[in-house]
């Protein structure tokens, strides 16, 4: 026959077990879901097209709808270029997106949201939204400065432009070409 206090052990080595393992769970709970939450540092995209638009909004109009807002957003979308195009697709403010939920961009905005918490928000939602990033902008067009670049770096420099380096098969072949179109296009290599 057992004792009482045998049980009672066993009751508090079960009491104990539960414990640990609630603990432990919370533990890697909290631990991925910082993961899963991007701060708005590393929502560049996100952040500096939400705050043009904003600013935009602001200054032509007294008092922001979310419909105005909404109305707006897909306006500057139409005309949006690289990864911006990339955010208003994942937005849904274009025509070729599958979803839309513009609307968690627009009554934010509407309402004096800052577009920081706006992109917290939607990356909630979307992780994609706050893993786009801008490309690295070039600002030494000297002869040494691109020739530490990579030929596929300098393609996507041209690329930016609307050029084209037809018959290039050497690196000094595309370095000259940039040389040579960078005073048509100083204008897009400003920060």
């Amino acid at each position: 026959m057992r004792s009482s206090t045998e049980g009672w052990d066993a009751m508090q080595l079960i009491i104990t077990t539960n414990a640990t393992m609630t603990v432990f769970s919370l533990a890697i709970l909290l631990f991925f879901r910082g993961f899963t939450f991007s701060e708005a540092g590393n929502c560049e995209v996100c952040v500096d097209f939400l705050y043009r638009l904003y600013g935009s909004l602001s200054s032509a109009h007294r008092e922001l709808t979310p419909s105005l807002v909404e109305e707006e957003l897909i306006q500057a979308c139409s005309v949006a270029q690289g990864k911006e195009a990339r955010l208003c697709y994942y937005l849904g403010a274009t025509s070729d997106a599958a979803a839309r939920v513009t609307a968690s961009v627009s009554r934010p905005l509407a309402s004096h949201v800052p577009v920081e918490k706006i992109c917290q928000r939607l990356s909630s939602t979307d992780t994609q939204i706050c893993q786009l990033r801008y490309e690295p902008q070039l600002k030494d067009l000297s002869s040494d400065g691109l020739k530490k670049l990579r030929v596929l770096e300098l393609r996507n420099i041209l690329a930016s432009w609307g050029e084209e380096c037809r018959g290039c098969l050497e690196k000094h072949e595309f370095v000259s070409l940039i040389q040579e179109k960078a005073a048509l296009h100083a204008h897009s290599m400003e920060l």
